[in-house]
């Protein structure tokens, strides 16, 4: 449609033309309430903001000749920023003839990074840039389970392996057999002797008779 009659028609209609893919080719227009349109667009851009996770890098500061209270009170506060999933970035300052001791440095990074073991990861080791030594801690992040021992289930430790196919000329796999009952044994009654005065072994034993 031409530009003119498209205009026209968006007149006619009390709408607006509104180009909504200008990089396409030819250019894409529609006839719709330009505020409207702004008020969705502003909208969309509002509710992909909500869903972006901003992570900020925040910096604490030391010298190689920071004391123990010092530290203590740095290090808390690196452990409130890893905790609530910001960055942090561990700095050494040196000055003058502290240049020629960065091995003072190098250890005060080394025990930050102990202490905040449990709750991070180094995302960039130590290392120097100008008078300064610094790494970067971020949050540590939840591994997922240790894949399963293949063969394994957990509660079943060991399954008996299921019965394979019968190969040719091999015999089929004796069927289980279920223990018989005991059976109570009556001893023959000899000739002229009465049933009455016939012994009656216990079950089990052997019985030894007298002619």
């Amino acid at each position: 449609m031409d530009t003119r009659d498209a205009i026209r028609s968006a007149r006619e209609k009390g709408m607006d033309l509104v180009e909504v893919a200008p990089n396409a080719d030819p250019p894409v227009c529609k006839i719709i309430d330009y505020g409207k349109f702004q008020y969705l667009a502003k909208k969309k851009a509002n509710e992909a903001k909500k869903k972006q996770v901003i992570i900020t890098v925040k910096e604490v500061k030391f010298r190689p000749g920071t004391d123990e209270h010092d530290y203590s009170y740095r290090m808390k506060h690196a452990r409130d920023w890893l905790t609530e999933g910001d960055k942090v970035k561990a700095t050494i300052w040196f000055r003058g003839r502290e240049m020629t001791h960065r091995e003072l440095g190098s250890r005060i990074l080394e025990k930050l990074e102990k202490d905040l073991a449990d709750i991070s990861e180094v995302e960039m080791r130590p290392r120097m840039e100008g008078n300064q030594m610094f790494t970067i801690f971020g949050p540590k992040k939840h591994k997922g389970a240790k894949a399963a021992v293949p063969g394994q289930s957990k509660g079943n430790a060991a399954k008996p392996a299921p019965a394979g196919p019968a190969t040719p000329g091999s015999a089929p796999p004796a069927a289980p057999t279920a223990a018989a009952p005991p059976v109570a044994v009556t001893p023959a009654v000899p000739a002229g002797q009465a049933a009455s005065e016939t012994p009656v072994a216990p079950v089990g034993t052997d019985e030894k008779q007298t002619g």
